[in-house]
């Protein structure tokens, strides 16, 4: 199969039409991935969002809200930030080794995690060297466009 401007056009309209960020196929030796760039300031509000959503539901505890914004202040480095709604994965099976773990180093490009979303496998990437220095997900979670996964510094 050759992968022509129609089918593509197609899995672009799949993309859009799904809220996808990313689509992959293979047809023999030949692959195709397909990838929507996010606008930076999506990614940039999505974690503030996020940050507030634990402090919400721990208010019927007096301190607990300052517990979490005195945390956050702590961590340092860089977040990680999903593209998509879905279902985290630290390693490529259950039975494999994760693809880091607190005080890995990681480059660009290199793998980080997975998310499942609609029976598709997309490999997070970092966007920057350095050292993992907190992972904030656990495997198997169930996660939202713009959670932090993980920070690196």
């Amino acid at each position: 199969m050759k992968f022509e401007s129609d089918y593509i056009e197609k899995l672009a309209k799949i993309i859009a039409d799904n809220g996808l960020t990313e689509i992959s196929l293979e047809d023999g030796e030949q692959a195709i991935t397909i990838r929507k760039d996010l606008p930076e300031v999506n990614m940039v509000a999505a974690p503030a969002v996020q940050a507030a959503a634990p402090v919400a539901s721990q208010t019927p505890q007096a301190a607990a809200p300052q517990a979490p914004a005195a945390k956050e202040a702590e961590v340092k480095g860089k977040p990680i930030t999903s593209p998509m709604v879905g279902t985290f994965y630290a390693a490529s099976s259950p039975d494999a080794a994760p693809f880091v773990e607190v005080g890995s180093t990681v480059a660009v490009g290199d793998v980080v995690c997975i998310i499942e979303a609609m029976k598709l496998m997309n490999e997070i990437k970092s966007e920057q060297a350095g050292k993992v220095v907190q992972i904030c997900v656990k495997n198997g979670d169930p996660i939202e466009f713009g959670q932090v996964l993980m920070y690196v510094e």
